[in-house]
């Protein structure tokens, strides 16, 4: 630990635990789901008929589709004693000083408004369930390109809301994507035309407050063809004595010869159920990139998947899951071949301390007509004590005899030899592990934005704080 984040933060405790009051909000849905709240949502947002319909729709498939009885264990989800919508302003900020002042604090104290005058082009900040303030580089608007919130785009850019919306993940997906479908609200909406490439990353941040809270945004990510994209997005909630639910969808196409980087740092508090279908579809000579750092919550499902559809298409998934005390990080990725001459690369790497328990669960698909694709998957967990807990289930699925095929998977706890050799250089065993994690994540890491990077070494040591001693 070094001395400068030993002086600037509270050790030991979850920095991002404190919340604002609830009693300016403009408007608090009841607790609980059904057809009258989800009703509401839509009309609240002024939504056409169509959409209405749709989340009546998945509001029926959801109540139809039984719990998941794989990976984690859910059945202490109370549905009805979630809030499905809250509405923190009644208005969204173009400017931080539109946005009320306490809700200004809370994004000060994240750090937020600092980052997008350094480095980016554009961000969104969700706060319980709309966007509260946004921002786009003037120079990327004039380019064509749009960025905003989801509820804003169904209004402002409805054919291509509607031509692209649930077209990747359909209500009947999963459980929890038919619930998203049902009382979804906020998320980002980005389109990149054709030929244009944003230089610094675009930024989504969100930011659970209330308890008992259900966060439910919509991303749908449209990159034309040779458009190259970074999204960035993070997430961050208080410490309840009672859970929170977050239940994302992510839909992302990439077309032709485009490029889309999106990057995760979660770290969200341990009452957190954080259970988010990601997917990303593809084409010809395109690269699908997923960086995903999963820290926080009490569970988390997630597995970011990418489907590639023409001859040329690579995607690449790059994630690790720290899981801590009472915490299980169920992760992974899937990739499947869908054509010839596409390649796929994963990496996984799971840290378990405290008795955590981290899951690697990821599926490599190749169809029969996917000749020549190439897939690599190297996934390594790292045990920090004796209490925790990791397991493998990777799936590879091949009806092609023409491709070439490699899963690598170790795992290993910090070898007392390293301990020995970097105290016998004056560090302490806490240091010396910390430094050990740190390596052991690094390609990860080096993948990030250097602000990115910074934040993710200092979310470490700070989950390594009191492994040892």
């Amino acid at each position: 630990m070094t001395t400068e984040i030993k002086d600037n933060v509270d050790i030991g405790e979850y920095q991002y635990g404190f919340h604002d009051s609830t009693d300016k909000y403009a408007f608090t849905g009841k607790k609980g789901l059904s057809r009258e709240v989800v009703a509401e949502i839509s009309e609240m947002k002024g939504e056409p008929g169509w959409m209405r319909d749709f989340r009546l729709r998945s509001l029926e498939i959801f109540n139809e589709k039984p719990m998941p009885t794989w990976g984690s264990d859910l059945s202490h989800i109370d549905f009805q004693n979630i809030h499905y919508f809250m509405r923190a302003s009644d208005r969204q900020g173009k400017t931080w000083d539109e946005v009320p002042e306490e809700i200004r604090n809370t994004y000060d104290r994240l750090g937020i408004p600092e980052a997008e005058k350094k480095y980016l082009s554009g961000v969104k900040a969700q706060y319980e369930s709309e966007v509260i303030y946004g921002s786009l580089d003037e120079d990327l608007a004039k380019l064509g390109v749009i960025f905003t919130d989801t509820d804003s785009a169904l209004k402002d850019h409805p054919e291509l809301f509607r031509e692209h919306f649930a077209t990747i993940i359909p209500p009947e997906d999963n459980k929890f994507a038919a619930l998203n479908s049902a009382v979804w609200s906020g998320g980002s909406f980005i389109y990149v035309p054709p030929g244009v490439e944003i230089e610094f990353p675009l930024q989504a941040y969100f930011r659970i407050n209330a308890q008992n809270m259900g966060q439910f945004e919509r991303t749908l990510i449209i990159v034309d063809e040779g458009a190259n994209i970074h999204y960035v997005e993070g997430c961050t909630a208080p410490t309840y004595s009672s859970d929170s639910l977050h239940s994302a969808v992510v839909e992302i196409l990439v077309k032709r010869e485009g490029r889309c980087r999106y990057t995760t740092i979660q770290n969200w508090s341990n009452n957190v159920y954080n259970l988010v279908t990601k997917r990303a579809m593809a084409y010809g000579d395109s690269l699908m990139e997923w960086v995903d750092g999963n820290l926080g919550s009490q569970v988390t499902m997630k597995y970011p998947a990418i489907y590639l559809m023409e001859p040329g298409a690579r995607g690449e998934t790059l994630s690790i899951a720290f899981a801590n005390t009472g915490q299980h990080q169920d992760a992974g990725a899937k990739m499947v071949h869908c054509a010839p001459n596409t390649s796929s690369r994963i990496i996984s790497k799971s840290i378990s301390k405290g008795g955590g328990r981290s899951s690697y669960r990821g599926l490599v698909r190749v169809e029969k007509n996917a000749e020549h694709s190439k897939s690599n998957v190297v996934c390594d967990a790292l045990i920090l004590d004796d209490q925790s807990r990791s397991d493998t289930y990777p799936y590879i699925e091949v009806e092609n005899d023409n491709v070439a095929m490699e899963h690598e998977a170790s795992v290993s706890k910090i070898a007392e030899e390293q301990l020995f050799y970097l105290m016998s250089r004056g560090l302490t065993e806490a240091e010396a592990s910390a430094m050990i994690v740190t390596g052991f994540i690094e390609p990860l890491v080096k993948e990030l934005p250097m602000e990115y990077a910074v934040e993710m070494n200092r979310l470490i040591e700070l989950q390594m704080e009191g492994s040892v001693g």
